[in-house]
């Protein structure tokens, strides 16, 4: 750190004629100015709190230089009074460091400002840092005539200085305990996410049983993402799937997804109606998420003996089917409202379709269509049906898909999580 002003020993033999009372006055007080800054630079390397060194650096203005009011103003994210020494609030309440002292960039007495918010004060004292203002030092009821020590106005550059070396010390510390948690913060993050890869069943990637078949693609869009698919084998030949997006994104939606993905799993069985399951999902959501977040969500269960696909649609994007022999799509729209909106869903509509030839289901977060390509969300729609709409298998049409949009993390064009989960009926 580089400061303008230096402080030289000063010798008997250096000074100018003059009495030697004052020659001996002056002497203190240099060598006062070489302690104070040594002590505080150690108090620093001691590495002392910042109310330590406030403390300190409190002291020595008032009991040593005799000013009897301190205020201090630093700017860190915003302007903040860090010091309010010998005065009350209704004396500083109404500064505001943008509107009454960025103008000022060398040391001002106060009445040449006519403000009268600052009339508490005598003087202003900047303190730059490469011609970015670090902090504001404003000073008063300085006692001249006190025998000793005084602050006078040929003094002013040591408190600047001071405040200076305090200030910067301060920002440090600041800067580190926000690293700190940063770092700690980023960790937690990466096991939450290593955490929630682990909730996303891993095994659906081209998981083939004998009469179905399940392929499976997730991409939070930060480390974490409030996305969720999942498969669950109900009984013989018959199983459950679904695929679900919370609103919001980060630590918030990743929590009540995951807190969903237990409660699905402890309550979906063969045995439980659809409109049964969604009407309890729908409580414990309102539960977790206080009315603050939903969850759309599609959920359906699928028999391969009776070739039946029962489901609702949770407010959810409608998965899309298509029937290979036939070459038809359809767009599974029956249901309801999404989960966590309202405390009791009013009506539920549970789809069922047959499924009698070859056909595959893609079910997909609207993470999917909503990019900043510059399309609207029909064209991208447009453009996945119709990659979808051949006799690939479930798997090459994920692929297709993902390549066909350029889904990757480096793509800054896709602003939310993406799930996938696509159906293969053999």
């Amino acid at each position: 750190m580089l400061f303008r002003h230096s402080f030289c020993r000063i010798g008997f033999n250096n000074i100018k004629p003059m009495t030697q009372k004052a020659s001996l006055k002056r002497l203190q007080f240099c060598n006062f100015k070489l302690d104070a800054l040594l002590e505080v630079t150690q108090s620093i390397n001691r590495n002392l709190s910042i109310d330590n060194l406030l403390d300190d650096y409190e002291e020595l203005l008032r009991k040593q230089l005799n000013i009897g009011k301190v205020l201090i103003l630093v700017k860190s994210a915003r302007w903040q009074k860090i010091l309010i020494s010998g005065l009350d609030w209704t004396e500083v309440g109404n500064i505001d460091a943008e509107r009454d002292l960025v103008q000022f960039r060398e040391i001002i007495t106060v009445p040449s400002t006519n403000n009268k918010c600052l009339r508490s004060f005598d003087v202003i004292i900047p303190v730059f840092h490469k011609q970015k203002p670090l902090a504001y030092v404003l000073i008063g009821d300085i006692e001249e005539e006190k025998e000793g020590v005084s602050p006078t106005i040929k003094h002013l550059h040591f408190i600047q200085t001071l405040t200076n070396i305090v200030v910067v010390a301060i920002e440090n510390k600041r800067l580190f305990v926000e690293n700190l948690k940063k770092e700690r913060l980023d960790k937690e993050m990466e096991l939450a996410s290593k955490m929630q890869a682990m909730l996303v069943p891993q095994s659906l990637q081209t998981r083939k049983e004998k009469f179905i078949r399940f392929e499976g693609f997730y991409l939070p869009h930060g480390e974490i993402g409030g996305d969720y698919y999942d498969f669950l084998t109900l009984g013989e030949n018959e199983y459950g799937f679904c695929v679900a997006d919370v609103s919001g994104k980060g630590i918030s939606a990743a929590l009540l997804m995951s807190n969903f993905q237990a409660n699905l799993k402890a309550l979906f069985s063969s045995e439980i109606n659809l409109s049964d399951l969604l009407m309890l999902l729908n409580e414990r959501v309102m539960e977790n998420a206080n009315g603050e977040k939903f969850i759309t969500l599609f959920i359906a269960k699928y028999s391969h003996h009776t070739k039946s696909l029962r489901y609702i649609n949770a407010g959810h994007n409608p998965p899309i089917l298509y029937d290979k022999n036939k070459q038809e799509i359809t767009y599974l729209k029956d249901g309801c409202v999404g989960l966590g909106i309202l405390d009791m869903i009013p009506m539920i509509t549970e789809g069922e379709i047959y499924i009698d030839n070859p056909s595959k289901l893609l079910c997909f977060t609207d993470g999917l269509v909503e990019t900043n390509y510059g399309e609207n969300i029909d064209e991208v729609l447009q453009k996945v049906k119709d990659t979808f709409s051949t006799d690939a298998a479930i798997d090459e049409s994920i692929q297709d898909i993902i390549q066909k949009l350029d889904i990757r993390k480096e793509n800054q064009n896709f602003f939310d999580d993406i799930a996938i989960l696509g159906v293969d009926f053999l």
